[in-house]
């Protein structure tokens, strides 16, 4: 029996490559994982201010395992594990009640905050530092195919609760107040409120505190506030139209008393 040792040589070789490329991408691939943790750590201890450490971050804050888990789960999407990818993202969702489909693009530094009822649908974008609060819904409409979920620009904020549906696009530090519906595109630099969720500009300043959820311009507010006032105005009309017509109306009135007078 003749053994080819050049063969076998060559075989080691090729398997060694192969062993090292491997072994060379999984250690960028871990690398970058941490950093891109460590990275969200630093979002959280920026945006919440009851977080107190790192270590109470990376343990107790369901926000972070939920989006720990849809790196992975995103990944093995993408290789076309379609079936251990939901594995994982559903697993994620029964430990932290976050539900965040493996098809989503999710940039860096994504905080979501408390996160109890939040659902990402699957062709959802999300750009980089952006903040999302419990009962968030980015949701798809119908049973169309293809993209059908929104995409969130940077510095985006949805406020608790607030329903984002279909593929409308979320233009850059946006802000959607808590409890709005949007259906329709939401500008760059601007807030939306309400159902259907109404744009308020704000002329291109971004608002200052990128988390107040409450202290949002209420268009309704103010549009019945203008009724009130012009109101006002019509009813201050009406008085001094009264006053300007009552001795008028004396004086027609006199000469008709007169001549019953005079008659009697």
């Amino acid at each position: 029996m003749n053994i080819d040792y050049e063969k076998i040589a060559e075989g080691a070789a090729i398997l060694g490559d192969t062993l090292r490329k491997v072994a060379k991408d999984a250690y960028r691939g871990g690398r970058d994982f941490i950093d891109e943790v460590r990275y969200d750590v630093e979002a959280f201890r920026q945006r919440d201010p009851a977080a107190t450490s790192n270590a109470e971050i990376l343990l107790l804050y369901s926000g972070l395992h939920a989006r720990t888990a849809h790196r992975v789960s995103h990944k093995l999407y993408k290789k076309g594990h379609t079936f251990t990818a939901r594995l994982i993202s559903q697993g994620a969702k029964f430990v932290t009640g976050i539900e965040i489909h493996p098809g989503a693009t999710i940039g860096r530094g994504l905080v979501i905050d408390h996160g109890a009822g939040v659902v990402i649908g699957e062709t959802a974008e999300i750009g980089d530092n952006c903040t999302i609060y419990q009962g968030v819904t980015l949701g798809g409409t119908g049973k169309n195919v293809g993209k059908r979920h929104p995409t969130l620009g940077d510095n985006v904020m949805i406020g608790a609760g607030a329903k984002v549906l279909g593929p409308l696009t979320i233009g850059d530090n946006a802000k959607i107040a808590a409890g709005a519906v949007a259906l329709h595109d939401i500008p760059s630099d601007s807030t939306a409120v309400g159902i259907p969720a109404r744009v308020v500009s704000v002329g291109g300043v971004r608002i200052a505190n990128d988390l107040d959820q409450i202290h949002i311009p209420d268009p309704i507010k103010e549009e019945l506030t203008a009724l009130r006032a012009e109101s006002e105005k019509l009813r201050r009309r009406l008085l001094k139209l009264e006053k300007a017509l009552t001795p008028d109306a004396k004086a027609e009135s006199a000469p008709k008393k007169a001549k019953k007078t005079a008659k009697e």
